[in-house]
């Protein structure tokens, strides 16, 4: 593509000061969506992306960079898979500093993104979908081992009505129909990696009965590790009871060893991973938010849920539940 001929140069009115500051706003956020584009029209990787650390320009503080905390995985779609999932929370919060950390096994690790954040606010949002290991323990020592940088854990993305928006698209995709919700034949495995952890089950079974109501079909949670039932198990359990179209969605951010054991159980009815989703790109904000408001900081929405309803004013209720 050409770019047009520049036009002759006009003289501008003067400008008056809420002028100049959107103006500056604008140029902000444009700046910074243009550093995630490399010269040959390509987005730059998250970890090689230049940050921006420039004050607001209404003269106030920036907002906190948010940090965004991916377990990580051998598994290379993993890590682009993250990748997508932080562009699609860049253009719904243009200028926002969004960055990555992992827990282990892909760079940028947690520390060292923490590291990079010196002097700075942040706030961490983890990928993960329940109140594990990982939330309680590594996340609090993470931050407790980078004091130079003044931090807030949200929480993790589920329960919660958008995650389950995320599940039902998958499913779509996978082939479930909607002659399907309520009926006496189909159901589905809620698959996800287990933990020990009681929170974290209590999350996931929370999870089940929000998809339940949202398919009108029996929803039964298993896992990769750790804890019963697995997943074949759960489809021979469904099966005896007469539900013979059954369906696994993936409980899971992105690809992984997990991921792939849990849909080799069920290969032609088995949904992909969250991943980028545009639900999971509007969680993810809304935990952003949730935490900054949890300390006075801005009060909480869920970006770009209109589409939703009725669903979610009657699944939030639930989400909070006792199970």
């Amino acid at each position: 593509m050409t770019e047009p001929a520049p036009e002759q140069p006009q003289k501008s009115p003067p400008l008056t000061d809420s002028t100049a500051h959107l103006l500056a706003r604008i140029t902000d956020q444009l700046g910074a969506q243009l550093s995630l584009v490399s010269r040959n029209g390509t987005r730059r990787p998250m970890h090689r992306t230049r940050h921006p650390d420039r004050p607001a320009a209404d003269g106030g503080t920036s907002a906190p960079a948010l940090v965004a905390v991916a377990h990580g995985s051998r598994d290379p779609q993993a890590l682009r898979t993250v990748l997508a999932l932080l562009d699609r929370v860049r253009d719904l919060r243009p200028g926002l500093d969004v960055r990555l950390g992992h827990i282990e096994l892909n760079a940028p690790l947690l520390p060292d993104t923490l590291d990079g954040l010196r002097g700075a606010e942040a706030v961490l949002v983890p990928l993960l979908l329940g109140r594990g290991h990982h939330v309680k323990r590594d996340l609090p020592a993470a931050t407790a081992a980078a004091p130079g940088v003044r931090t807030r854990i949200a929480a993790p993305l589920g329960p919660h009505p958008l995650l389950v928006e995320a599940l039902y698209g998958r499913l779509v995709e996978a082939g479930w129909d909607a002659a399907d919700h309520g009926g006496r034949h189909a159901a589905v495995v809620l698959a996800a990696a287990g933990s020990r952890d009681p929170d974290s089950a209590q999350d996931t079974r929370r999870t089940a009965r929000l998809l339940a109501m949202r398919l009108g079909v029996p929803v039964v949670p298993a896992y990769a590790s750790a804890t019963a039932p697995t997943v074949p198990a759960a489809l021979r359990a469904l099966a005896a009871r007469g539900r013979h179209r059954a369906f696994v969605a993936s409980y899971f951010t992105a690809p992984g060893r997990f991921a792939s054991a849990c849909a080799d159980a069920v290969p032609h009815r088995a949904a992909a991973p969250l991943g980028a989703h545009p639900a999971m790109a509007r969680l993810v904000l809304h935990r952003y938010d949730q935490a900054r408001a949890a300390s006075g900081g801005v009060r909480p929405t869920m970006p770009g849920s209109r589409g939703l309803a009725p669903h979610l004013a009657a699944l939030s209720s639930l989400a909070m539940a006792p199970p």
